[in-house]
């Protein structure tokens, strides 16, 4: 066996390190850009968000005719969503929600929903550089979930929408539509709290297997009356009908294994998990759970160019100066 060093790239993730600095970066710019190519959208206009509001996809824009359905046979839609859910679900939360709507119509797609697969597709093309940013700090898992109540078009179901940080970067996320019909805001968020702290759970036993114990990790909600409803454990009229399992958040304030507090809503990340959100939101919620945009690293970028060029074409040396490594050659080379 051959030890060929640490990785760099594995899955189509590319890993960039700075041991000194403490940071670890994870991007999938290349696997994006092959996407890109391989539906013809490399040259397209890109655009801010991963959805636009004037998306309201149903299944009424389905095709209904047979020239239609043999139209849209020669669209690559479910290969398309193949290709986003993988970027999705290693590096790229911002397009979580956007994937969950459009992967909805996948065994009858329509034009509308071909139009709004292309528009993720061109949101990617204008932000192929994004990252997840692993800096240093502690160990210790936070959670925010949000709701969407009754968004769905064509059964009024709601959005269930949580992202969970680790060192305040993003390291587990889902956007999906609920399984019940809700009919409250409240209920709805107090369903997604539920789904949330299973999450929550998982992730505790598996950073306390690997040695980093967790106790009383914070979950955040937006929603007053969620966190009212799963601490109040009194018989109430309004919420007899909400199924047994849903209440197990309950047990889980009572036995202290997390905290639910509440998060304004215009802080919230989990926000673009559930909805359509502006640009200025959609950056907040990115920059919050350690999604930064490529210019962010440009620093270290330069560094390791600087570092691969004189390994491989000058006679280099490390001079330590005022604390920072200076890489000097002869000829010409770079100065950092």
């Amino acid at each position: 066996m051959k030890d060929l060093g640490p990785s760099k790239k594995i899955l189509g993730m590319q890993i960039t390190r700075d041991k000194h600095r403490g940071i670890l970066q994870l991007s999938q710019a290349e696997y994006i850009n092959r996407v890109l190519q391989r539906f013809n959208m490399g040259d397209t206009k890109p655009v801010s968000t991963p959805l636009a509001s004037h998306f309201h996809l149903s299944k009424d824009q389905s095709p209904q005719t047979k020239e239609e359905r043999d139209l849209m046979a020669k669209v690559p839609y479910a290969s398309a969503i193949g290709s986003l859910m993988y970027a999705m679900v290693c590096t790229r939360p911002d397009i979580g929600h956007a994937v969950g709507v459009v992967s909805r119509f996948m065994s009858n797609p329509g034009k509308a929903h071909w139009e709004a697969v292309k528009w993720i597709l061109r949101y990617l093309q204008g932000t192929t550089g994004k990252f997840l940013y692993f800096g240093k700090g502690e160990l210790k898992v936070q959670g925010y979930v949000d709701a969407d109540f009754g968004g769905e078009v064509d059964h009024r179901r709601s959005t269930t929408g949580y992202i969970f940080t680790v060192g305040n970067t993003a390291v587990s996320w889902m956007s999906q539509l609920q399984k019940i019909v809700t009919l409250s805001t409240t209920e709805a968020e107090y369903v997604a709290v539920t789904e949330a702290s299973k999450e929550m759970i998982w992730l505790q036993g598996l950073l306390t297997e690997l040695g980093f114990k967790q106790e009383k990790n914070v979950l955040h909600s937006d929603s007053q009356s969620a966190i009212q409803l799963a601490k109040n454990s009194a018989f109430h009229s309004r919420t007899k009908h909400i199924g047994l399992r849903y209440h197990f958040i309950r047990s889980l304030l009572e036995d202290e294994v997390l905290i639910l507090e509440k998060i304004q809503g215009s802080k919230n990340p989990a926000d673009m998990l559930t909805k359509t959100v502006a640009i200025d939101k959609l950056k907040l919620c990115s920059t919050s759970v350690g999604l930064q945009e490529y210019q962010d690293r440009k620093d270290l970028l330069h560094r390791s160019r600087c570092e691969d060029r004189l390994k491989s074409v000058f006679k280099w040396e490390i001079v330590k100066k005022m604390g920072t490594n200076h890489f000097l050659v002869k000829n010409k080379g770079c100065l950092t």
